[in-house]
């Protein structure tokens, strides 16, 4: 774990017209000289340069077939998974769409000093969202140890869901960097919405736990 972090990915046009699921202050989703970029809605850019084949069928790769997109009510975005991934071992999933408030009681393990990734599956139903982050704060024994902010993109709509990943990033290790961490993570927006929160426990232990 390192401080502050910051890992991007873009994938689409931004945009996300839709009424705020929540705001929040804090400056932890802040990313200096950054600009929140103009919003537009999805038929807005649909119909720009209709007269251009080229770039109507770069939309369409870009954007999809919009109309046809699955939308399963609630909010435009749907948080699905957390995958917690280490090379040559399964990958340890938190299902977003369930009970969240057993996360803190059934911690993810994984051995110290290992190398990382986390992974997050989502969906967006309806309109193109821009500046989506995804916000991580871990703390040990009620001490905020560490702060990862992660720019994860812009997207449109897709009935297929997205996946973003972060870097690689190296577990603590030694008596210290061992034990249990609660984690609070937020998935958020340029306006500041914020689509999903939840607590979950990382265990750093001295090796693997018996299959």
């Amino acid at each position: 774990m390192q401080t502050d972090k910051m890992a991007e990915s873009t994938d689409n046009p931004p945009q996300d017209d839709l009424p705020s699921p929540g705001a929040t202050g804090g400056d932890e989703e802040e990313t200096p000289g950054y600009k929140v970029p103009k919003q537009v809605d999805l038929k807005t850019i649909q119909q720009l340069d209709a007269d251009d084949e080229s770039l109507v069928k770069y939309k369409e790769q870009l954007l999809g077939k919009a109309a046809n997109v699955l939308d399963e009510g609630g909010h435009n975005i749907r948080l699905q998974k957390l995958i917690l991934s280490v090379d040559g071992r399964p990958d340890l999933e938190l299902d977003l769409q369930g009970d969240l408030s057993k996360f803190k009681k059934n911690p993810l393990i994984i051995k110290e000093s290992c190398t990382y990734r986390i992974k997050i599956q989502f969906r967006v139903q309806r309109e193109i969202v821009s500046g989506l982050r995804y916000v991580q704060l871990s703390y040990k024994k009620g001490i905020k140890v560490d702060t990862s902010k992660h720019m994860v993109g812009s997207y449109g709509p897709k009935t297929e869901p997205h996946l973003f990943t972060t870097k690689p990033d190296d577990a603590p290790s030694g008596l210290l960097g061992r034990g249990t961490y609660t984690v609070k993570s937020k998935f958020t927006d340029d306006d500041k919405n914020i689509y999903l929160e939840w607590e979950w426990s990382l265990q750093i232990a001295k090796d693997w736990p018996a299959s």
